[in-house]
């Protein structure tokens, strides 16, 4: 089983600059894709950026050269660096992580439990 910790959700100013942190802990044998998707009030949930093992990203197009999805394998973690945010950036923002826990397993999604992010003046 597959535990995920978010971290780095707080109340920031428009144009400022948050990281949000992920890390993955327990039977893990290998990761696969890694995901940030966010949810704000009374809307659909939204893909927000993917990174597969390879490294390749992709991201929404909302939030395309602001904000930069990153991995450390080594510690099984994946980071969103979110620049210049804007008030329709709100939202919890979750973290999903494709892992398996051995070379014969199959990858199960797994996710982390949120993290409120406020973009205010």
């Amino acid at each position: 089983q597959v535990q995920l910790v978010e971290s780095g959700g707080v109340l920031v100013q428009p144009g400022g600059s948050l990281r949000l942190s992920c890390a993955a802990s327990g039977s893990i044998f290998s990761i696969g894709a890694m995901a940030w998707y966010r949810q704000a009030p009374g809307k659909q949930s939204e893909l927000v950026a993917v990174i597969i093992d390879s490294g390749a990203t992709n991201y929404a197009d909302s939030v395309k050269g602001r904000f930069t999805i990153s991995r450390d394998n080594a510690k099984n973690t994946v980071y969103l660096q979110m620049n210049t945010l804007k008030p329709e950036d709100t939202a919890v923002y979750y973290c999903l992580v494709n892992g398996r826990s051995g070379s014969g397993a199959a990858y199960t999604q797994n996710w982390g439990q949120g993290t409120q992010v406020t973009v205010s003046s």
